[in-house]
């Protein structure tokens, strides 16, 4: 008997710090690269979250980060590495379409559990993928948020595109353009421009000679300072900028004030938000990196949440795993969160929409009207 009561102890024991192990996850992030600013609110936003997961849930994450330096073919090896070298439990990732394309693919095909945060590329979730996960929202989320925006505010009836010519950047872009014929806008332009190139005056003087009502552009933050900079210079003054999220949302972009001052931006969320634990989140996130949270923080800090959760449940089991993603439902800093199938789409998060106008380097909310911080400039001021 008194044996039994001993190894009934172990057993107790062993089964206490075999559910007390760390869950080992993925995360596969652009840490350098041309695209690293974003990356880093992305890293912010998981740092966050692995230390909100011990304090809050007792769960351990033992992060492995790959950086995939924005290239797909090095997503694609940082994501056969952890599968089968690192054999963790999930991942989390990437962070621009291109990559996350490629890294979605690859993880269905060992069977890995992805839960992706921010590349909005509509066809990622289109492919009828079992084991890739999508928190964010679609480009054509982002276009329908701004246009009904421009079209509450003021009465436009023309609209000039320019677009990156990236994954990213072409599904923005087709989105901003279907969405606003929709709408009865008149497309007057549509480009795509070459990621990174040095100059882009004689295609703003094209979009400034079509002289548009509106101009939505789809770029990251490089671009996006740059294209900003060069339309002050050639006077491209339109009733109003709308930015699809990325670089237009970022805070070393609205730290442009000469540049930055006026224009809209879509967002995934922001501190005016109402979902549990955002206020929290936005205070703590400020304090430690001295700047505001953007939505790639939050969407970041949500999909390793939710994942490393999920994960635990499962005893790092991937296959239960993904049952847990498929089934689950959560209230989170980033709204609430179910993977549904609809319009297409597997595994896909229905995400609230936000805009964002930037007010003297400061990000102001101006729609929904319900989660208004602040008056909405219209038209576009000028420049500065």
């Amino acid at each position: 008997m008194h044996l039994a009561r001993i190894a009934l102890a172990a057993a107790t024991l062993f089964a206490t710090a075999a559910s007390a192990a760390p869950v080992k996850i993925g995360i596969i992030n652009s840490l350098t690269g041309p695209e690293a600013p974003i990356g880093e609110d992305l890293s912010n936003g998981y740092k966050l979250a692995i230390e909100d997961l011990k304090k809050q849930k007792n769960i351990e994450v033992q992060a492995i980060w790959e950086d995939d330096t924005g290239k797909p073919q090095v997503g694609i090896s940082a994501t056969e590495k952890l599968a089968t070298r690192d054999n963790v439990s999930g991942i989390c990732g990437a962070y621009t379409s291109a990559v996350t394309s490629v890294v979605a693919k690859t993880a269905e095909r060992y069977k890995l559990p992805m839960v992706n945060p921010v590349a909005s590329k509509e066809e990622i979730t289109r492919q009828g993928y079992k084991y890739v996960f999508r928190v964010s929202a679609t480009t054509n989320d982002y276009a329908q948020v701004l246009l009904d925006m421009a079209l509450s505010f003021g009465q436009p009836k023309t609209e000039a595109i320019l677009n990156e010519n990236t994954d990213f950047g072409v599904s923005g872009g087709r989105s901003g353009k279907e969405y606003g014929e929709k709408k009865g806008l008149k497309i007057l332009f549509h480009e795509a421009y070459s990621k990174g190139s040095p100059d882009y005056r004689s295609t703003l003087v094209n979009v400034k000679n079509a002289n548009a009502d509106i101009v939505f552009m789809v770029s990251y933050v490089a671009d996006a300072i740059l294209l900003m900079r060069q339309s002050r210079e050639i006077g491209l003054k339109p009733v109003a900028f709308l930015g699809a999220g990325a670089g237009f949302s970022n805070a070393q972009f609205a730290k442009e004030k000469e540049i930055s001052n006026g224009i809209f931006s879509s967002t995934q969320w922001t501190s005016a938000v109402n979902w549990p634990g955002t206020k929290e989140f936005a205070k703590t996130y400020q304090q430690r990196y001295g700047k505001p949270a953007s939505y790639h923080a939050a969407t970041a800090y949500t999909a390793l949440w939710i994942l490393a959760q999920t994960a635990a449940e499962a005893n790092g089991d991937r296959e239960k795993t993904r049952e847990l993603l498929k089934a689950g439902k959560w209230d989170t800093i980033d709204g609430p969160v179910k993977f549904d199938e609809y319009e297409g789409y597997t595994n896909q998060n229905k995400h609230q929409m936000l805009v964002e106008q930037i007010q003297d380097g400061k990000f102001v909310t101006v729609w929904p009207k319900e989660f208004q911080t602040g008056k909405p400039i219209w038209p576009f001021p000028g420049w500065k």
